[in-house]
């Protein structure tokens, strides 16, 4: 599944989770201020959620052919960690590089122009939309734009974090306050739970 397919699936599975509506935030990088915003799931996915396929490419630039797949989480699994942005971004186009042929001849990644392989980078993009979703934004404070990139993964598992520490919290309160189990507070109804919250408040 390549990584635009995979985010399309992760706005979906938030969507039922938690719902359409995504509330964050963001700082400005001029000013500091905090600037508020609200997106939508619908309005963040490009694409149709289909069966994950293993695909490949093809694309001819001048005497070049080059036969290319899209990244996916395998390759981000990868470059996690990495300290040079230049190096990780050779490994990522190296390891979506099937292979490269001029002349009948077949060529390696270091072979390659500059252009030809930036050639393979756009067509990537414009094969896989959903790859890289950015947000303009606009300081009000100090009217300055900007764009950020959406990263539905650490949006998803910021919200889930949060969502347990919450649970975790009534919990606490529920246990000390009753006497009860953590089995027997987690196996009430959220409305249930809220109302014994109230009541212990």
């Amino acid at each position: 599944m390549s990584i635009g397919q995979r985010d399309a699936y992760l706005l979906t599975l938030r969507e039922i989770t938690f719902g359409e509506q995504m509330n964050s935030w963001v700082n400005c990088p001029e000013c500091s201020e905090r600037l508020e915003f609200t997106m939508k799931t619908s309005q963040m996915r490009l694409v149709e959620l289909r069966e994950p396929e293993a695909e490949q490419y093809i694309i001819n630039v001048g005497e070049w052919e080059l036969h290319y797949r899209l990244p996916n989480s395998w390759d981000l699994a990868g470059i996690v960690g990495s300290k040079d942005d230049e190096k990780a971004a050779r490994h990522l186009r190296q390891n979506c590089l099937v292979g490269a042929s001029r002349w009948g001849q077949k060529w390696g990644y270091n072979d390659l122009p500059e252009d030809v392989i930036e050639k393979m980078v756009e067509a990537i993009a414009a094969a896989d939309p959903q790859i890289e979703i950015l947000l303009d934004l606009d300081c009000p404070a100090c009217s300055h734009n900007w764009q950020v990139m959406l990263d539905i993964v650490w949006f998803i598992w910021k919200e889930i974090s949060a969502k347990a520490q919450r649970i975790l919290q009534e919990v606490h309160l529920l246990a000390r306050f009753y006497g009860w189990r953590e089995a027997d507070i987690l196996s009430m109804s959220t409305l249930r739970r809220q109302y014994y919250l109230s009541l212990v408040g």
